[in-house]
C-alpha cells in the first residue's frame, strides 16, 4: 500500500523529543546522504518506534514520509502474511525492489511483532523464513530481483529506511533489534500533562471553541494516563455534546425564527467537562474500577486521618518543589488497618476522587493463579498499568492474603507473590507517582509499608 499523506510534524503535538531523534535518523540520512558517505558512515537503516497503543506512533511515522517527500510504502504485518508457500516472502521483494527504484524511500511496518516474532520461541515455519528474508533484505543482500548495475543498487539502497512499530518491543526477533538493522529504538510513552496539552491544542486548531488557555491546561492536568487517541476521542465525544445542545437550543428557537445553530456552534468547556466523565484512560480498561464519587465529606469524622492521608499523597503531587527542596520522599506505601467497617475502603476511595488520581483497586486473592509464574505476572502487570496511568493510586483490599511475613506456613506461591511485590516496590525500576494504599484487619503479618494509619470504630 502506497501512502503519501500530507501529514507533517505540525500534525503531532507533545513528541518533540522523539521527533527531534526521527529527524537525526531518518529525515537527515534520506535528505543529505552525502555528508554520512563523505565521513565513511553507513547510513542508518531503520528506527523502531514502540510504546502503548494509541501514543502516535503511526502518525508520528507518516509525517516522517510527509516531511521528507519520500517514496512512502506501508505494510500492515499480519496483512501480508499469505497461506501460500512462499509467496509471503515474495511480497516482501517486491516491497524492497519498489522502494530501491523509487528512492529515496521509507517503508513503514506497523504492529511489525506480528511480521517478525522470535524465532526460537515460534513453531511456525513461516514465520521464521519471513524473518531470515526480512533480515537478508535488510542487510541489502538479496539483490536477485533486480539486474542493475551494482553501484546504483548500493547508491540507491542507502535511500531506503525502514520504520517499524509495535506495542510490544520483547517480541520481536533479536537479530532485528542490533545495530545494522534497526539502529536505534525510540519509545513513544504515555504524555505528560505539557504533551497533552500540546494534543490538546493539535486537535483543537481547526475546532470552533470557547475554551480559554487556562481551560486547556486544567483538562490537561486531569487527564492522567491519557494518550492521544484518548484525547482525540475526548474531543470527538465533546463535539458530539456540543452538536446535540445546539440542537436542543435550535428546536427551542424554532418557534421564534432564531436559527442559533448557525450562529453559535461552538465547543465549551461544559462540553469538555460533560466528555470527561464519559472517556476513560485505554490503559486503564483492563483494569479500571468505577469509583463512586465519594468526598472527606461523606465520611464522619476521622479528620485526623483525612488529615496524615492529605499530607502523604495530595500534598507531594501538589507541591513537588517543595518536598525537593526539602529532601522529603512522600511515602510509596500506606497502610490502612482496623477492624471490618471502620471506612478502610472508604477513606481509599474518597482519597482517590479527591486528589484526581487514577484508582486501581486490587483484591488480594484475585491475583493468584494455579499456573506457574503467572501470579507475579498479574502483579507485574498492576504496577506497569498503574505507572503507565500516573499519577494513581494502587488500593490493595485484604492484602493479609498477599503480603505475609515469609518463613511461615505459607505455600511457595506466597512468597514469590510477596517477592515481586517488595521488588516493584523498592526495586531498580522507581515508582514514581504511584502510591500504595492497602487495607488489612490484621497489620502484625504485614511488611515494608511506609506509613500505618489506624482506623479505628467512632
Amino acid at each position: 500500500e502506497n501512502k503519501n499523506n500530507n501529514v507533517g510534524y505540525k500534525a503531532v503535538g507533545g513528541l518533540s523529543k522523539q521527533i527531534e531523534i526521527i529527524k537525526n535518523m531518518v529525515e537527515l540520512p534520506l535528505k543529505n546522504p552525502e555528508k554520512f558517505t563523505r565521513l565513511g558512515l553507513k547510513l542508518p537503516k531503520g528506527i523502531l518506534l514502540y510504546g502503548p497503543p494509541g501514543t502516535g506512533k503511526t502518525l508520528i511515522a507518516r509525517a516522517v514520509g510527509a516531511e521528507t517527500k519520500s517514496h512512502v510504502i506501508c505494510i500492515n504485518g499480519p496483512e501480508i502474511i499469505s497461506k501460500y508457500y512462499g509467496e509471503t516472502e515474495t511480497k516482501l521483494r517486491n516491497i524492497f525492489n519498489e522502494a530501491i527504484e523509487k528512492a529515496p524511500s521509507i517503508i513503514f511496518i506497523d504492529e511489525i511483532d506480528a511480521l517478525c516474532p522470535k524465532r526460537d520461541e515460534s513453531e511456525n515455519e513461516v514465520e521464521k523464513r519471513i524473518v531470515a528474508t526480512l533480515l537478508t533484505l535488510m542487510d541489502g543482500i538479496d539483490n536477485k530481483e533486480i539486474r542493475a548495475d551494482s553501484d546504483t543498487i548500493n547508491k540507491k539502497s542507502n535511500h531506503v529506511v525502514l520504520i517499524g512499530t509495535t506495542n510490544r518491543p520483547n517480541s520481536i526477533d533479536e537479530a532485528l533489534r542490533r545495530p545494522g538493522r534497526f539502529d536505534r529504538e525510540v519509545e513513544i510513552g504515555i504524555p505528560t500533562a505539557e504533551a497533552r496539552k500540546e494534543i490538546l491544542e493539535v486537535l483543537l486548531r481547526n475546532v470552533p471553541h470557547s475554551l480559554t488557555d487556562e481551560d486547556i491546561t486544567r483538562i490537561s492536568s486531569v487527564t492522567h494516563g491519557y494518550v492521544g487517541a484518548d484525547l482525540a476521542s475526548l474531543c470527538r465525544e465533546a463535539g458530539l455534546k456540543a452538536i446535540k445542545r445546539m440542537i436542543k437550543i435550535k428546536e427551542d428557537y424554532r418557534g421564534k425564527g432564531v436559527n442559533k445553530m448557525d450562529i453559535d456552534l461552538k465547543m465549551s468547556v461544559e462540553d469538555m467537562n460533560d466528555a470527561f466523565k464519559e472517556i476513560r484512560p485505554s490503559a486503564m480498561r483492563e483494569i479500571m474500577l468505577e469509583v463512586p464519587k465519594v468526598s472527606w465529606d461523606d465520611i464522619g469524622g476521622q479528620d485526623d486521618i483525612k488529615q496524615k492521608l492529605k499530607e502523604s499523597v495530595e500534598w507531594p503531587l501538589q507541591h513537588p518543589e517543595s518536598f525537593l527542596r526539602l529532601g522529603i520522599r512522600p511515602p510509596k506505601g500506606i497502610l490502612l488497618y482496623g477492624p471490618p467497617g471502620c471506612s478502610k475502603t472508604l477513606m481509599a476511595k474518597a482519597l482517590a476522587t479527591e486528589a484526581g488520581l487514577n484508582f486501581i483497586a486490587v483484591k488480594g486473592p484475585e491475583l493468584f493463579s494455579k499456573w506457574v509464574g503467572e501470579s507475579e505476572k498479574a502483579v507485574r502487570e498492576v504496577f506497569k498499568k498503574a505507572r503507565a496511568a500516573s499519577p494513581s493510586i494502587v488500593f490493595f483490599d485484604e492484602i493479609d492474603s498477599l503480603a505475609v511475613r515469609r518463613g511461615g506456613d505459607e505455600t511457595s506461591v506466597a512468597d514469590r507473590v510477596l517477592s515481586q511485590l517488595l521488588s516493584e516496590l523498592d526495586g531498580i525500576e522507581p515508582l514514581v507517582n504511584v502510591t500504595v494504599v492497602a487495607a488489612t484487619n490484621r497489620p502484625d503479618i504485614i511488611v515494608n509499608l511506609n506509613k500505618y494509619i489506624y482506623i479505628e470504630y467512632i
